[in-house]
């Protein structure tokens, strides 16, 4: 179900303003907001209820926008452009532009381009924003709007409603300078095959 013009110019607005806006990915559904803005991200963790000791990724509409807020290794060069946009989370080292919050200040940061028609388009009008799935904290994700909890929709801003999304599982999140999974996911089989030849 595509997701109108209309609905994405409002989604991207209300991130600008410091909303919080649930988008549809090629796993999950996810929450969205403007990922560079302190009290934006700390409202994302408000809404998942989720503790300030665990980091949250950002998104971008392709890798290269990413360079801006972080800095890639040669390999890790190589494995965006194998696997991104795509259901992978890609560790690696931010830039100060990148808030304290968002990764609760740890050194690095995770990068994800989703392979989404709706996601690039939000993207493409508002970048970056944050990765995280559209659910209180300890909640199965959700993968149809509909199944948001209805107190969890009361707190955001917009919901991109492009129907159930088609995995049902989250990204691969990666550390590729440590040669390590952080967390399997969808295509978890083709990043350890990468890494073993590559990394």
């Amino acid at each position: 179900m595509p997701v109108s013009d209309a609905d994405l110019d409002a989604a991207a607005a209300a991130i600008r303003d410091g909303g919080l806006v649930v988008y549809p990915t090629e796993t999950v559904y996810g929450l969205g907001a403007d990922a560079l803005e302190a009290a934006a991200v700390e409202a994302v963790f408000e809404a998942k209820g989720r503790s300030r000791e665990k980091p949250l990724s950002f998104a971008f509409p392709d890798a290269a926008a990413a360079s801006e807020h972080v800095r890639w290794s040669d390999t890790e060069r190589a494995f965006a452009d194998a696997f991104l946009p795509g259901p992978v989370t890609l560790v690696c080292e931010k830039r100060d532009s990148v808030p304290e919050v968002l990764t609760a200040g740890r050194a690095k940061v995770g990068v994800r381009v989703p392979d989404h028609d709706a996601a690039l388009a939000l993207l493409d009008r508002v970048a970056p924003i944050t990765s995280t799935s559209a659910n209180v904290s300890g909640e199965p994700s959700v993968t149809d709007p509909a199944d948001l909890d209805p107190a969890f929709r009361e707190r955001v801003d917009a919901v991109l409603d492009a129907g159930e999304t088609p995995g049902g599982t989250g990204s691969t999140v990666v550390d590729v300078e440590q040669n390590e999974i952080l967390r399997e996911g969808a295509v978890g089989d083709a990043v350890r095959e990468w890494l073993a030849e590559h990394a």
